[in-house]
């Protein structure tokens, strides 16, 4: 696909010959069933949006993977952001999806309504701007996500130390997202058959780095966009390479993706971060080299150097199962407690606060028992 608008890539006729190709392919290989992971958030949204799931022929299963952000962020470091959100004189600054995530006995938006000074931010550039408004007050951003945000955090604390900026600080949870791709696919009993590529992250650090999902695993990944065409070439190249014995990391979203990823990016993250000898993911447990910190010409702006935290390990709740449900195993109907006890409003796991959460993205699209099937007509 190329040109410079949307309505491409939501073609009904284009989506339509690409699930004719997708039976077509998928149907050369009669009583075989593929499983293929859709390593982000977006696209698990994108997936449901559109129903696409419930166009794909039987044979093809979608599950899910860890690539929401704010799902992945463990119950201790939460608690930690309590405890400095609850200091005398601070200001803590986060994006929205971070306000209703669970700690071990509260969220960041009830100690907001008990008194704490939470606010919301679209950037941590906001939070810095808030830091020099207010110079009385300590101001720590909350930093989340993958490579995708950890360039806009990095940017950020090289303008706080350009200028001097003694009242900011950023409490760092970044993550990358190759090791957590290592973690599922050495699982025991792992049984996918292919990756669609995450397309956000993927801007920044290219499709080079997936390799050793092919040549060390055996495993076919094909970075897609976030468009029902997008999603659906995603599916048909990763159906093509099994059906001709190829297993290779290809690129659907070229439109934004690169083979190298954005050097820019990349070398303020190599100026800003460190890589941690390990970190914690929710549901996953300790994954080594998966988190960012803070280098060391940047502990002055360092929240978790600057404040007294727990830094404890809380376990989640015995009846979310959040965990199953980011590595795959465990579709969010099949959890005791979606949609009664967790919902949107009253969330006991991650999955279902964050706009990338998977368990949010079944809730939101009405999918409580299996899928049912959506015939896809010619007209």
């Amino acid at each position: 696909m190329s040109g410079n608008y949307i309505d491409e890539y939501r073609d009904p006729a284009a989506a339509r010959a690409l699930l004719a190709e997708i039976d077509n392919v998928a149907g050369r290989h009669s009583g075989r069933t593929f499983k293929f992971m859709e390593v982000c958030g977006g696209h698990t949204h994108a997936i449901y949006r559109h129903g696409i799931e419930s166009l794909l022929p039987d044979s093809i299963e979608l599950v899910h993977g860890p690539g929401c952000p704010v799902c992945v962020i463990p119950m201790g470091r939460i608690d930690d952001a309590l405890v400095i959100a609850a200091t005398e004189g601070v200001t803590l600054c986060c994006f929205g999806d971070m306000m209703r995530v669970p700690g071990g006995s509260s969220s960041l938006l009830e100690v907001k309504a008990a008194g704490a000074d939470v606010r919301v931010v679209y950037s941590p550039l906001d939070a810095l701007d808030i830091a020099r408004r207010e110079p009385d007050r300590q101001v720590v951003f909350l930093a989340v996500g993958f490579e995708t945000t950890a360039p806009s955090t990095a940017v950020t604390l090289l303008q706080a130390r350009n200028d001097d900026v003694a009242n900011f600080s950023v409490m760092c949870n970044h993550v990358t997202i190759v090791p957590p791709l290592k973690a599922i696919l050495e699982s025991p009993g792992m049984s996918l058959d292919g990756f669609l590529g995450p397309g956000h992250v993927s801007t920044v650090i290219g499709t080079k780095p997936y390799r050793f999902v092919a040549t060390r695993y055996g495993r076919p990944l094909v970075t897609a966009g976030f468009e029902p065409v997008d999603v659906l070439q995603g599916v048909l190249m990763l159906l093509r390479q099994i059906d001709e014995g190829r297993c290779e990391i290809e690129n659907q979203y070229r439109r934004v993706v690169s083979v190298d990823g954005n050097a820019t990016a990349l070398a303020l993250m190599r100026e800003v971060f460190t890589v941690r000898p390990h970190f914690e993911w929710r549901g996953l447990g300790f994954i080594p080299h998966s988190g960012l910190g803070l280098a060391e010409e940047f502990a002055r702006w360092d929240a978790d150097l600057l404040f007294d935290v727990p830094g404890l390990r809380v376990a989640d709740p015995k009846a979310c199962q959040c965990g199953e449900v980011l590595k795959g195993a465990l579709r969010p109907w099949e959890c005791k407690v979606f949609g009664t006890a967790c919902t949107p409003e009253t969330p006991i796991g991650t999955c279902m606060v964050s706009s990338e959460g998977a368990c949010a993205a079944y809730y939101n699209y009405g999918r409580y028992t299996p899928r049912s099937r959506i015939p896809v007509r010619s007209g």
